[in-house]
């Protein structure tokens, strides 16, 4: 085991990269694999000394590489690849014209020789699709409450899929777009919930309920599904850490 800069090493094949994380609400050590992007993180109370952390991390070994070996494997965008959008699943396909667009159950993207500018494409026209459908879900929420948000930012979160600031910015993953539409409503009307009730208060689950009185139905999906929108990979080459 290498251990250098707060990252710890675990020999392979594959080798395995741990974040050491301390902290100072942990009571105990404790090994997290995130199901969203295959990062391990070994979480460390500030007290606990860093030998008995490695020693930790090397009797769950086998384990680790378990869980790994459970996760799916990262699917690349690529022509003859697969991509969910709005909830449907649709094949990515070469065509001849100049712009992607979407026929039946194709995406039809742009010929691609070097193979090396399909994903971006995709997620260019998924991020286009996200703004113009999240900018009027938020916008008519906000209106419905009474209280307009300052500015939306798009990005690619992992950790949450939107954010509501004090100030009114509401913030939300591009990746919603490849939910269905009304899981994306959802997340809209959570975050624009956030502009009255800065919590997540009994109060505040009303307020969504009072925009969305179906909101449970997304929430779950969103729950039970969201590691399928982080599962895709839109660099040139699928990434490959922890196997």
């Amino acid at each position: 085991m290498r251990v250098d800069n707060g990252i710890a090493t675990l020999q392979g094949p594959p080798e395995i990269t741990v974040l050491l994380r301390r902290s100072g609400q942990a009571r105990r050590l404790s090994l997290r694999v995130s199901g969203l992007d295959r990062r391990v993180t070994l979480t460390m109370p500030r007290s606990a000394h860093l030998n008995e952390a490695l020693e930790f991390l090397q009797e769950r070994e086998i384990w680790l590489r378990g869980a790994l070996t459970r996760l799916p494997k990262p699917c690349p965008v690529e022509i003859g690849g697969e991509i969910l959008f709005r909830g449907e699943t649709l094949r990515i396909t070469e065509s001849d014209g100049s712009r992607i667009r979407v026929r039946d159950a194709e995406l039809l993207v742009p010929p691609d020789p070097t193979g090396t500018r399909t994903a971006l494409r995709v997620a260019t026209y998924l991020k286009a699709g996200a703004r113009a459908a999240l900018v009027p879900a938020a916008t008519r929420y906000a209106d419905a409450l009474g209280k307009p948000f300052s500015a939306i930012t798009l990005r690619d979160t992992r950790s949450r899929w939107g954010s509501c600031t004090s100030r009114g910015r509401l913030m939300f993953s591009w990746r919603l777009i490849m939910a269905p539409p009304e899981v994306l409503q959802y997340v809209a009307a959570h975050e624009v919930a956030h502009l009255k009730h800065m919590d997540h208060s009994r109060v505040f689950w009303s307020c969504v309920e009072q925009l969305m009185p179906d909101y449970q139905t997304y929430r779950d999906w969103l729950s039970n599904n969201g590691a399928l929108l982080h599962n895709y990979s839109f660099t040139s080459r699928p990434h490959a850490d922890n196997g």
